[in-house]
């Protein structure tokens, strides 16, 4: 770990918002189960889907099911006609998460969204589960597709925030946050919580890992 980022008080707190804030299992499963029926692929099981939580949604269609970047998109938009009114409410926060946020609020640490995820969906899901109270900005995506690299994420939350890379920290619970947190130069703390696979968090070189919202928060305030 660089020790110049390491001593720096870390103000700036962003958080992945599937896996890490909420548990979006259900709405995220059953919308990539909908759109790949329209390809007439037939996934009965949704936990055989859980890879698609976290990832850009365009490239785990190409990655997971081996649809062409034309069909990917098709699929994109499949998947958004059930998640926009349906699965974007199969969601709810983890236990203690509330609870959390009002505590690092009360630390003076200011806290974001920065997700691969659209940040109009993101601030409706933040909203509905009261979550919004506490947060300073939710960074997304974009509908088109565009700023879905999560190091594009970040870097557009850190210019929103008007913070310094050595003033923040990201916290994730998938290689992709970490990685892109790497790439902007801040640092990165993984969740076990969500839908990491074993060891992915630390093979992609998460400078803290929690293993519950209890010690993520004890790991957030000593920082």
């Amino acid at each position: 770990m660089d020790r110049s980022k390491s001593n720096a008080v870390k103000k700036y707190i962003l958080f992945d918002l599937d896996g890490t804030l909420t548990d979006p299992e259900e709405g995220i499963t059953k919308c990539v189960q909908y759109a790949l029926k329209s390809f007439g692929i037939d996934e009965p099981c949704l936990s055989n889907l859980r890879c698609y939580i976290g990832p850009p949604l365009k490239q785990s269609f190409m990655v997971y099911h081996g649809l062409d970047d034309k069909d990917a998109e098709a699929a994109v938009w499949k998947y958004r006609e059930r998640y926009k009114d349906i699965g974007i409410y199969e969601n709810s926060a983890y236990d203690g998460i509330a609870d959390m946020l009002k505590k690092l609020r009360a630390a003076e640490k200011v806290l974001a969204i920065a997700t691969s995820k659209p940040g109009v969906f993101a601030a409706r899901i933040a909203e509905k589960y009261g979550l919004s109270e506490f947060l300073a900005g939710v960074y997304g995506s974009e509908l088109d597709g565009s700023r879905t690299d999560k190091a594009d994420v970040i870097s557009y939350a850190l210019s929103g925030l008007m913070a310094e890379p050595e003033q923040a920290v990201m916290v994730g619970d998938r290689e992709h946050d970490i990685l892109g947190a790497k790439k902007c130069g801040v640092m990165a703390v993984g969740v076990e919580f969500g839908f990491a696979e074993p060891g992915e968090l630390e093979k992609a070189g998460a400078d803290y890992i929690a293993e519950t919202v209890k010690n993520l928060e004890s790991i957030l305030l000593a920082l």
